[in-house]
């Protein structure tokens, strides 16, 4: 079992960054892959970006492509998601997640055993 916990969502305006945060707890970090999801008022959750046990392999959504990036350090136990250049499409709750499994399905909820509360990130424009 492990416990995930979000942190670092907030008010910003468009055009500024965040960094999230998440938080592992109960279970080393380094046996997971860990995904970013994220859902808007009224909207399905979708997928948002994911990295690899080690760090070296990552996957993201067009729609953050060159703008958010995802990475861990496995020695804090804790994963990022640093978002740059925010736009106010971009408000929704954002959720981490972990899977021991790895490769093309990491963009789907279903590969995925662990997840956060989530925190609320709003961009205003």
């Amino acid at each position: 079992q492990v416990q995930l916990v979000e942190s670092g969502g907030g008010l910003v305006q468009a055009g500024d960054s965040l960094r999230l945060s998440c938080a592992a707890s109960g279970r080393s970090l380094g046996s997971f892959a860990m995904g970013w999801f994220r859902q808007a008022p009224g909207k399905e959750r979708e997928f948002v970006a994911a990295v690899n046990l080690r760090g070296d392999n990552r996957f993201s959504a067009e729609s953050v492509k060159g703008r958010f990036t995802v990475s861990r350090d496995n020695t804090k136990n804790t994963v990022y998601l640093q978002m740059n250049m925010l736009k106010p499409e971009d408000t929704a709750t954002y959720y981490c997640a972990a899977t021991d499994k790895w490769g093309p399905w990491v963009g789907a909820e279903a590969s995925y055993d662990y997840w956060g509360q989530g925190t609320q990130v709003t961009v205003s424009s």
